[in-house]
């Protein structure tokens, strides 16, 4: 399977998802070519000690939103793996923030290396963080 074609057969259900997914709770909602929407609603079990969702989970759906955004864009037999990952946090999500979708797009794709961006976004639109990630291509 093509990169993409892989991420739609895991948002349809018909392969297992990575495990992370199913133990943190988010999903892919959307694939097109170069793009990716995961959802996730915050709670609870992502709380800190400090009564807020931990910070690495949005880091988490940054990481994956862009690496699936680079598969969206994958031949057959081709992956990569994040080299460098950069988190900007604006805004604390707490148990109470309801849905909120992460969306990474492909800035751009070369022979070795790729960027991509992504932002975790709330349904009023508010912006919790964004970050980008460079990602080297394996198996070309």
């Amino acid at each position: 399977m093509t990169g993409r074609e892989f991420l739609e057969a895991g948002m349809r259900g018909e392969i297992e998802v990575a495990p992370i997914a199913e133990t943190l709770g988010y999903h892919i909602s959307e694939v097109q070519d170069g793009y990716v929407v995961l959802s996730f609603e915050p709670g609870v079990p992502h709380l800190n000690p400090f009564g807020v969702i931990h910070g690495g989970l949005a880091a988490t759906l940054i990481d994956t939103a862009t690496g699936c955004a680079i598969s969206s864009q994958s031949p057959k037999g081709q992956s990569q793996t994040t080299v460098n990952l950069q988190v900007d946090y604006f805004r604390a999500m707490t148990e109470n923030t309801g849905p909120v979708r992460c969306e990474g797009r492909v800035v751009r794709r070369g022979r070795r290396l790729a960027v991509a961006d992504a932002q975790v976004i709330g349904e009023d639109g508010t912006v919790y963080a964004r970050g980008s990630a460079t990602y080297m291509i394996l198996n070309e």
